[in-house]
């Protein structure tokens, strides 16, 4: 089975970042993680992202700029691997159209946060982004 991508947004705001506590599937739900998903055929990973981003979080992809990699490549064993990207915002209130709740946490609150596994490969980097 190929590979799958999935990309993960880093949405930072002065000194906060944006994550979201997932609904699904039952052993991840109330968990969070960095927004994102999947990266489908023929599109690249930062169009993916903004589209992602736009379709969870209710913004214009058009408001968002999606910059450096931060971190390393996640492998899951599911045959996924997860690559998070740092994100600003120009514009725009994000709302939790597929998550249960959103919530900004800055570099001091990063560790105390129920992550999903596979993102905690990234806090070192994301709390020197912070």
């Amino acid at each position: 089975m190929p590979n799958q991508i999935v990309v993960a947004g880093a949405v930072i705001v002065g000194p906060a970042v944006l994550i979201a506590q997932r609904r699904r599937p039952p052993e991840l739900a109330g968990r969070w993680e960095l927004p994102g998903g999947k990266v489908m055929p023929g599109e690249t990973e930062p169009a993916a992202l903004a589209r992602e981003l736009a379709e969870e979080l209710g913004l214009d992809a058009a408001a968002m700029t999606v910059g450096e990699r931060l971190g390393a490549d996640v492998v899951l064993d599911s045959g996924l691997t997860l690559r998070a990207y740092r994100v600003s915002l120009a514009r725009g209130e994000p709302r939790p159209h597929d998550h249960q709740a959103l919530r900004w946490v800055t570099a001091v609150d990063l560790f105390d946060v129920d992550w999903v596994p596979a993102d905690r490969a990234w806090l070192a980097e994301l709390a020197r982004a912070l």
